[in-house]
Order: structure tokens, then C-alpha cells, then sequence
């Protein structure tokens, strides 16, 4: 299916590295959800992924029918029914995502704080801006260094 780089897009953060075998069985749930997904009984052109085992994607294509606030609502719901069931946390937005080397690692803020004042987290280090919007957004603004991110902007003084 192709979708337009125009289509929404929702990013999921879990607090810890999911294992393989529990992304697959998110991504089965995942599959079910978005296949039967709708919007004022108009059925969603959507799909989701999983990357790093770590961000839970749903992404809905409007060309076809938009998501509506109850199509969204239903989606929130989803979301923390995997919450229950895989007890994860995809819901705290100062849990923060870092890569180092190519493994992606995520802290509370407090921890990431602590990691910029060492220096361990720098301006060139990636960071994921789970606040894009869209399809072409999440292409090219999620996956991105500290200095071209919202981070910088929170943690402007403690960059070392």
C-alpha cells in the first residue's frame, strides 16, 4: 500500500526495550487494530510499525477517510490495553530516546539530564522527536541530532 506523505502519523514510546518475541505479538494486535480501524463507520487506510523494539507507529493515509476524534479515541485505547497486557509505558513523554552506537536507549528526564551534564549525550548525539506530525516528518525530523531537535531547546544550558 502506498501512502501519502501527507498521511498522520501517532509515535508510541515504550520505557524499555520490547523483546522479539513481544514485538511480534504487538505487531499481530497492531495488524488487527489497523485492519479493522474506522472512522464514522469509514474504514481507515492505516497501517503501523514497530522500529528499534522500542516505538509503536500508527499511521493513517486521509486521502481516503480522515481520522476522526472517536477513530483516535479508539486508537488511545488500543494503545493502553498493549500498556496492560505488555506492561510497558507508552504514554510518559519525558521518558527520552537517545542512540548510541546503534543501540537506542531511553531515560527518564532526570537521567537524561545527568547524561548531558557528563557529556555522554552531545549536540550530534540522535534523538527521537516522537512529536512529528506526518508522514514526510517522520521521515526526515524524528530520527535527529540533539541540536536539531525540541531537546535542544529544553536542555539549552546543560550541553556540554
Amino acid at each position: 500500500m502506498q501512502f501519502s506523505e501527507n498521511s498522520r502519523v501517532w509515535v508510541y514510546q515504550s520505557d524499555k526495550k520490547l523483546a522479539d518475541e513481544v514485538v511480534q505479538q504487538i505487531q499481530q494486535q497492531l495488524n488487527s487494530f489497523t485492519a479493522e480501524w474506522t472512522a464514522h463507520n469509514n474504514q481507515l487506510k492505516a497501517k503501523a510499525e514497530i522500529r528499534y523494539n522500542r516505538f509503536l507507529i500508527l499511521i493513517v493515509d486521509e486521502t481516503q477517510a480522515g481520522a476522526s476524534g472517536c477513530s483516535i479515541d479508539k486508537s488511545v485505547r488500543f494503545m493502553q490495553n498493549l500498556e496492560r497486557e505488555f506492561n510497558i509505558n507508552l504514554f510518559d513523554r519525558f521518558n527520552l530516546a537517545y542512540k548510541q552506537a546503534d543501540e537506542v536507549f531511553s531515560l527518564p528526564r532526570h537521567g537524561f539530564e545527568d547524561l548531558l551534564k557528563q557529556g555522554t549525550i552531545n549536540t550530534d548525539t540522535i534523538v527521537y522527536n516522537n512529536l512529528v506530525q506526518n508522514l514526510t516528518e517522520l521521515q526526515t525530523k524524528w530520527e535527529v541530532p540533539f541540536k536539531d531537535s525540541w531537546h535542544i531547546q529544553l536542555f539549552r544550558d546543560l550541553v556540554v
